[in-house]
């Protein structure tokens, strides 16, 4: 009887925490109930019931109003406090925002986490329709233009060794589906100093991005920019991508980082 508790209350706290992941999602307006309880797959009597629960806790709000829900204080509470951990976030801000004012493009930062690309911070884009992948929200590595940046840093015996422990899924038609794909990529990214999803992840959209390094000349995070491919067109990806690599750049200097000799584009020791 205990065991069933148990279990009862492990899948209580999924679902919790899933409810809260959708509530996060969005981006102005929250989402009432029944809304809610569709995308998670749930009755509305148990989302509502779970919902409550995390108002008790902080973590989730509702507008009497409109009677939507959104995610409350304690959430933004957790969320700053990884932030904090990884305190490239706040001095990142100035880079991202002049990134999106020189190439009119969403400007995003992201880390690996757990062998997915997970976007940390972003500045939007100003057009009308534009790409946006909410902070928090994950990719694979393979298929994310932050995450070739950050893994072109690896020896190519490691991305092999990725490679073969989360597979090559696809995305899309344009996904790279094979090890020796893989390392062709990665030896491009090197040479120019800034890697391409080049509709990889999602149809009609590209990401240009480039890696910055910590002071200990480990790689700290990746900056990339990500919009429409039939307005991020091929003739404007070398530009956007030397764009990109100056912005990781001047991070990288405002964090008193180091770029290995050699690395992505940098100058060979003679």
């Amino acid at each position: 009887m205990t065991g069933a508790t148990g279990s009862d209350g492990v899948k209580s706290v999924r679902r919790a925490l899933e409810l809260l992941q959708l509530l996060g999602q969005q981006q102005e307006e929250g989402l009432g109930v029944s809304a809610l309880a569709r995308r998670a797959g749930l009755a509305v009597s148990t989302t509502h019931r779970l919902l409550t629960t995390l108002e008790a806790q902080g973590f989730a709000q509702c507008d009497p109003d409109t009677a939507s829900w959104s995610v409350g204080r304690a959430a933004f509470a957790v969320g700053a406090a990884y932030g904090r951990r990884h305190s490239f976030t706040g001095p990142a801000l100035p880079f991202l925002r002049r990134l999106r004012d020189q190439t009119h493009e969403t400007a995003n930062l992201g880390i690996l986490d757990r062998d997915r690309l997970v976007t940390i911070s972003q500045v939007e884009s100003r057009e009308i329709v534009r790409a946006i992948a909410p902070p928090g929200g994950q990719a694979p590595i393979f298929c994310s233009g932050m995450g070739k940046a950050l893994l072109a840093t690896w020896p190519d015996a490691e991305i092999t060794a990725l490679v073969a422990r989360v597979g090559l899924p696809p995305m899309t038609p344009r996904s790279l589906v094979t090890t020796e794909a893989v390392l062709t990529d990665m030896a491009r990214v090197r040479q120019r100093g800034y890697a391409l999803d080049d509709e990889e992840h999602v149809p009609g959209l590209r990401c240009v991005a480039a890696v910055v390094w910590a002071p200990s000349a480990e790689p700290a995070c990746a900056i990339s920019i990500s919009g429409l491919a039939a307005r991020l067109t091929r003739d404007r990806l070398d530009q956007a991508g030397q764009q990109v690599r100056e912005a990781a750049r001047q991070l990288t200097e405002r964090l008193g980082g180091v770029a290995p000799p050699g690395a992505l584009g940098e100058p060979k020791p003679d």
